[in-house]
């Protein structure tokens, strides 16, 4: 088996966060994972517990410098009882050119978990941390070693 080639590997420089289209270049990290949910099942004969898959959750966190407050005052409306809360849809990409191809997967229904108001440190950039949780995913482009 030959080893590894090392300029394969994804390099996160060329990760980036979408919604409604458009690049947030803010944000510099990012994550989502589906947790699997399951239950365990006592079965007769055997001492070895069977499990059983009951549910999915989907979570995640995008990270990055302030910039604006336009994201912010969107998941902000929910403040206001008279709207509805923010539901969204976020495409995290990987494209590195060294790679075999483009990683895309959109993430459904997304639902921020904060509002994250006001956060600075004296000489510090100002960073803000979104998490969030969303309900499906698709994913749009795969990477296939060629």
């Amino acid at each position: 088996m030959a080893p590894l080639d090392s300029t394969r590997v994804i390099n996160g420089h060329f990760g980036q966060v979408w919604k409604d289209g458009r690049w947030l270049t803010n944000f510099r990290q990012a994550e989502a994972s589906v947790e699997i949910t399951k239950e365990d099942v006592p079965r007769s004969g055997t001492r070895w517990m069977g499990k059983k898959v009951v549910g999915l959750a989907g979570t995640g966190t995008i990270s990055g410098y302030k910039i604006t407050t336009a994201l912010i005052e969107e998941i902000g409306q929910i403040a206001d009882d008279r709207n509805p809360s923010l539901v969204t849809e976020l495409i995290l990409k990987l494209d590195d050119p060294d790679s075999f191809g483009a990683y895309r997967v959109r993430l459904k229904r997304v639902q921020f978990d904060t509002i994250p108001l006001m956060n600075f440190e004296a000489g510090s950039l100002v960073e803000e941390e979104l998490p969030f949780t969303f309900e499906g995913y698709e994913l749009l482009d795969r990477i296939v070693e060629q």
